[in-house]
């Protein structure tokens, strides 16, 4: 294994906020395995360890790409990402050229900028406004650092890296670089012949002269080769509207797998559409069908657990999403024990990478398994799904990855034999925290010291018993009844061991975590609220919870903090210690609103809603600052927050389903709207193409002063549509 430097701060895995300079606004586009970090202009720049670039599986492909005139850059008039994520469209004019006679704002230059399947395509158009004939030169400057994106969130390398390679031939510039870990990586930049485009080392140039009102045409690809992926071609002969043709088809697939929904709110049905076209973005097909990468730039690949919580949040509106996630999960399941990747039988991954440290090692998570929650989830996510969908046939082909995940639960989760699940990491390169706050500090006591492992989670316990509860039903569909009832016992005594030694009266809360001594982290975090989410908690004290969780020290205004301004390791600028995590949000309002404490969840959902109102393209970001709102500003943003983040921007889907109480039951055909409610900005609600059977349902909800009302469109003969009010 190769050797990285240790952190003075153990916390080899943190995204240091150098990693990003903020004092420049970044335009992101991702297409699954490749995305791209652009500054306004289009523009890559090679500056220290900012992640502007080109990425793909994982590696920086592209590091530099400038466009001059004259050695000269041009004047920004406007730019934007169209709409259906596909396009970045930016408008530039030339500044004064006094050699060369040209007033500012003669000529206009539209890049227009695209990825798809590990291919970048700009098309660049000039035109000349001015009465005068205009000579210049146009340049594009190049370049390739093939940097790991470990190094890019600031990992130091102790080794000696190899240099890319650049070569020229004809039309082509050609960046080569084959890493320690003796893979292949090419960038291969192609222009069409015909534009007899002038190539020195890594910069192009053009030598244009544009009569009054005349226009030229620049278009270009540049495409991204590993030698794991197998041949790669690319079709030079394609131009941008080709190709761009094709990802909108893709887009059009895609969008087919989520029911419609449309709302009286067009700032909702922003947040809605721009959250739908995101997720979209982040489906990588996978041999096993579509699974949710987790997000752009740090975790754009497979993550367990981001994954899991990704489908759940969508699982009513796109099922097909949650079935995909289960094969995938299934397939990749551990099979062995492997101390080095925190590997048990049974276990569902952590993540997957695919750059040059993970494959030498000096990283470990080429295939991962370094968390304590995803496998209970996964178990959660099959039991839901099943419900909702009656698909047996699935059930059938993972029931044994099912059963296998049950025993790591029983044989390897349980540490110490107490009854709870808990992790301790065994790899010395792998995470110290293996809950979702991941941390090395997230985990404390009240005075602020880290907890000992093994730790056990408050909610890690929660999906333990709902992972029980579910497998149990599927365990009657498969006709292990013998099996079935042990899990519901198991379930049942869970329960009731866990408010017994988890809850504390003076905390108002269930206490964040257990440690290896049964010592209690008396501590008010968020955590708390899954355990409504997943139902273990007991009825009696969701009110409690309740009123802690919309109390000044946890809401913020715009969501629930991570952790209690109370608490000694508070941090609103933390990730995990005080910062707003949408999703985490969106599981507690549904927990809330399944506890019946609904009022709790519309003001957490009514809070995100105002939050993407103040966000870029109302983009829901990883998480935020847990500052207190103030009149008239947004949310402040956390540095180094990923965005598009899958299961950020699923969390509008989960807050509907919430505050509407909607359950899609496919077993027994019945669609139901338990005491369902519409937030004051929602007056009026159109959903279609809601999946049910083979079929679709279509209704309206409408906000009244005390209750919703109902018009059911259409559904199929034999299903039920039931509201209780």
């Amino acid at each position: 294994m190769i050797a990285t430097k240790e952190l003075t701060t153990n916390e080899k895995y943190h995204v240091g906020s150098e990693s990003f300079n903020y004092d420049e606004r970044t335009h992101v586009m991702n297409h699954i395995d490749t995305f791209c970090i652009f500054d306004r202009w289009g523009d890559i720049h090679p500056k220290g360890k900012k992640a502007h670039g080109i990425f793909y599986k994982g590696t920086r492909y592209l590091n530099r790409l400038e466009l001059q005139l004259n050695h000269k850059r041009p004047v920004l008039l406007s730019s934007s990402v169209k709409a259906d994520n596909e396009v970045l469209s930016v408008d530039l004019t030339n500044p004064d050229i006094v050699k060369c006679g040209i007033k500012e704002n003669s000529v206009h230059i539209n890049r227009r900028q695209f990825i798809r399947n590990g291919v970048f395509y700009e098309e660049i158009d000039l035109q000349n406004f001015s009465s005068a004939t205009c000579s210049f030169d146009v340049t594009l400057s190049f370049g390739a650092d093939f940097s790991d994106i470990f190094e890019i969130r600031g990992m130091n390398r102790l080794v000696d890296v190899p240099h890319p390679k650049l070569s020229t031939d004809k039309n082509k510039i050609i960046f080569d670089y084959t890493g320690l870990d003796e893979v292949q990586r090419t960038t291969e930049i192609v222009f069409r012949e015909e534009q007899q485009a002038v190539i020195h080392k890594a910069t192009v140039a053009f030598d244009l002269r544009l009569e009054p009102h005349q226009s030229y045409k620049i278009d270009y690809a540049a495409c991204f080769k590993n030698s794991e992926d197998g041949k790669q071609k690319l079709n030079e002969k394609r131009s941008l509207d080709e190709v761009k043709n094709g990802l909108l088809q893709e887009i059009e697939q895609t969008e087919s797998l989520f029911a419609a929904v449309q709302s009286s709110n067009e700032n909702f049905n922003g947040w809605l559409n721009r959250s739908r076209i995101d997720l979209q973005s982040l489906l990588a097909k996978t041999p096993h069908g579509y699974y949710p990468y987790a997000g752009v730039p740090w975790y754009n690949t497979a993550f367990g657990r981001d994954g899991i919580i990704t489908a759940m949040e969508v699982l009513w509106v796109a099922p097909q999403i949650a079935r995909d996630a289960l094969r995938f999960l299934a397939a990749t399941q551990s099979k062995k024990m492997d101390s080095a990747n925190d590997a048990e039988p049974g276990k569902i991954i952590h993540e997957m990478r695919h750059g040059e440290m993970a494959n030498t090692g000096e990283v470990p998570f080429k295939q991962y398994y370094g968390t304590v929650d995803a496998t209970p989830l996964f178990l959660m996510l099959a039991g839901m799904y099943y419900q909702q969908t009656a698909d047996v046939e699935t059930i059938k082909k993972i029931w044994p990855n099912i059963k296998a995940a049950v025993n790591w639960i029983d044989q390897y989760g349980d540490v110490d034999g107490d009854g709870f699940v808990e992790y301790k990491n065994k790899s010395k390169d792998g995470l110290t925290n293996q809950g979702w706050k991941d941390s090395y500090d997230a985990i404390m006591y009240a005075n602020g010291e880290l907890c000992t492992a093994p730790i056990a989670l408050c909610e890690v316990q929660g999906y333990v018993y709902a992972a029980k509860k579910g497998t149990a039903v599927l365990a009657h569909v498969m006709n292990e009844k013998e099996y079935a009832e042990g899990l519901e016992r198991a379930a049942s005594e869970l329960k009731n061991v866990f408010n017994k030694k988890f809850w504390d009266k003076e905390l108002g809360a269930y206490v964040l975590a257990l440690d290896g001594d049964k010592k209690p982290c008396k501590v008010l975090a968020s955590n708390a609220g899954h355990c409504l989410f997943t139902g273990i908690a007991d009825d009696k004290h969701a009110a409690s919870v309740a009123k802690q969780f919309t109390s000044k020290e946890m809401f913020t205004g715009w969501g629930v903090r991570t952790l209690a301004q109370t608490e000694v390791r508070y941090n609103p600028m933390s990730y995990h210690d005080g910062s707003v995590w949408p999703h985490d949000n969106a599981l507690i309002a549904f927990g809330l609103a399944k506890y019946g404490q609904t009022e709790a969840a519309l003001q957490i959902m009514k809070g995100l809603f105002d939050a993407s109102l103040f966000i870029d393209l109302q983009r829901m970001p990883e998480l935020f600052c847990g500052f207190e709102r103030r009149p008239n500003e947004g949310p402040v943003a956390y540095p180094v927050a990923c965005s598009p983040q899958a299961w950020a921007v699923g969390v509008v889907y989960l807050l509907l389903q919430a505050c509407l109480q909607l359950q899609v039951d496919g077993v027994k055909k019945i669609v139901s709207f338990n005491k369902p409610q519409l937030p004051d900005f929602l007056k009026h609600l159109v959903i279609t193409r809601l999946p049910v059977g083979e079929s679709f349902c279509h209704f309206e909800v409408y906000r009244h002063k005390q209750d919703v009302s109902f018009h059911v469109i259409e559904k199929p003969a034999d299903w039920e549509v039931i509201i209780r009010q």
